[in-house]
Parts: structure tokens; sequence; C-alpha cells
């Protein structure tokens, strides 16, 4: 990693976050635990690992660390915990598809808001980029995307704007490491769940599931997305998070067979084909 330039490091650590990412929403299919359940363990287990993991790497280092990241830390502290609740609470109230429209504009918010804040305006490149990209997932969802709730859909959009707000303030201090803000972060998302669990109790697979889904899609991820943004623009790092938006689909269609749309498969070359585009041209410059 050493010998890699910042958009190589960036570009490496956002994509290894996505490809993570990717096999959530299978996980999530085949867990029987309720939604908030989810949300719970989801906030518990990522947090007690990387929490113990980084006091074995860092010991009391850790909440040095925690304590010296000033005001991006509580920034991102409460971006990354609204962002983790307002997702589920808006799939609850509004349709799916609305809620992932609405997320689709965070790199279009991270564009605008590190231009006005962190003097960083997207190159044309990157512009482009983020409109083909968010174009391709409008046609993928133009059928099911239609007036849902508005209670949902705000929170949908509160949702895009925190993922913006964290990624520009961890590029904003990308001196300080606040990777133990976002643990915290988990800390905060998994005691407001208990406020909503009906029950604590796994049976069967979900005994392997849901630990194996926290380990793998969530806490893993979320260390290396608050990471990604210190060396590429918040902008480009929410893009590739686009990503998932197809990849996850794939996954789900190879093993519970359940057959993505043809608007599914067409958009989602678009936003492969325009990422790697995007991808390609721009380590190419570094």
């Amino acid at each position: 990693m050493k010998n890699l330039s910042d958009q190589k490091k960036g570009s490496l650590l956002a994509f290894i976050a996505v490809m993570f990412i990717t096999p959530d929403s299978l996980f999530i299919r085949l867990s029987n635990v309720d939604t908030w359940g989810l949300v719970f363990y989801r906030g518990l287990i990522p947090f007690l690992s990387v929490f113990f993991i980084m006091l074995f790497i860092y010991k009391l280092d850790f909440f040095k660390m925690l304590f010296t990241s000033g005001y991006h830390g509580l920034i991102y502290v409460s971006t990354f915990s609204i962002t983790n609740i307002t997702f589920v609470v808006s799939i609850q109230n509004t349709n799916v598809a609305n809620t992932l429209v609405m997320i689709a504009t965070a790199p279009m918010l991270s564009a605008i808001l590190g231009a006005i804040f962190l003097k960083e305006p997207p190159d044309k490149k990157t512009w482009i980029s983020i409109i083909i990209t968010f174009l391709a997932i409008i046609y993928i969802f133009s059928d099911s995307f239609k007036l849902g709730n508005f209670y949902g859909d705000v929170l949908g959009f509160i949702t895009a704007i925190g993922l913006a707000v964290g990624a520009v303030t961890i590029r904003s201090g990308k001196t300080k490491n606040l990777v133990p803000a976002a643990v915290v972060g988990k800390l905060f998302v998994a005691t407001f769940a208990l406020f909503f669990i009906e029950s604590f109790a796994l049976y069967d697979k979900d005994l392997i599931i849901v630990p194996l889904m926290c380990i793998l899609c969530v806490a893993i991820p979320f260390v290396l997305v608050t990471i990604a943004p210190r060396f590429i623009p918040a902008a480009e790092v929410n893009l590739f998070f686009l990503l998932e938006t197809i990849i996850g689909p794939i996954w789900v269609w190879l093993i519970i067979k359940e057959q993505p749309s043809i608007e599914t498969l067409q958009g989602g070359v678009v936003i492969i084909a325009t990422i790697a585009i995007h991808s390609f041209l721009k380590l190419k410059n570094s």
C-alpha cells in the first residue's frame, strides 16, 4: 500500500468495501430475524469485533484517537449513527425502490458539499459519471419507483445526505483516524434498536448467517469506507457504492434463484462500465 498513489489506495479501499457489502441483501433475505433485531445485531457485533481488534492493535491509543478526533469525530459519529437508522426506517415506510433512488443521490450531494466546504470541485469525468450512474439507477427502478410514503422518502434522502456529509467529514479530517468514531456510532445504533427490538433470540441457520453478515458485510466495509475518503474525494467513494445496486441482486439470483429484472441487468451494465471507465481514467492520470 505504501507504494500506491492516494488515488489507487482510495479506489482500492472503496472497491474492496463494496465487494464485501454486495452479499448483504442476500444474507438479509436468508435470515429470519425481524428488522429491529437485525439493526441491533448489525450494530452490536461490528462494535464488539472492531472495538476489541482496535484495542489489541492500538491499546489505549484507541481512546486517544477517539477523543482527539474533535468535531470531525462528533460529526461522523452522528451521521454514521443516523444513516444506519434512517435507512432501515425508510425501507419500512416507503417503497424499497424509492429509498434506493434517494440514496443514489449521495455521490451528487458529496460532490456539491466537497466543492463548497473542501474547495474540491469534481472534475468533468466525475460529474459525467455521477449523472450517468444516477440515470441508470432511475432506469432500473422506473417500474417500481412511484409515489410512496412522504415520511419514508424524506428519511431515504436524509440517509443520502448523511452518507455525503460523513464522507466529506472524513475527507476534511483526513489526518485523523475516524474509525474509533465509527465504532462508537455502531454502539449508538445497537442502543437505539433496543427500544424497538421484539426478540434477541437467534435460531438454527441465523446463528451462522447473522454473525457472518455482521462481520463480512458490516464490520469490514465500515472500516474500509471510513478510511477511503482520506485518499480520494468523497464523491468518488460514494460512486463506488452504487455497484451494490447491481451486484447485490446478482448474488440473490445465484443463490436463491430470484432472477433480476431486465432493467436491473441493463442498468447494471451501464453502472459497472461507467465506474470502470472513470476509475481507469483517474488511475491513469494518477
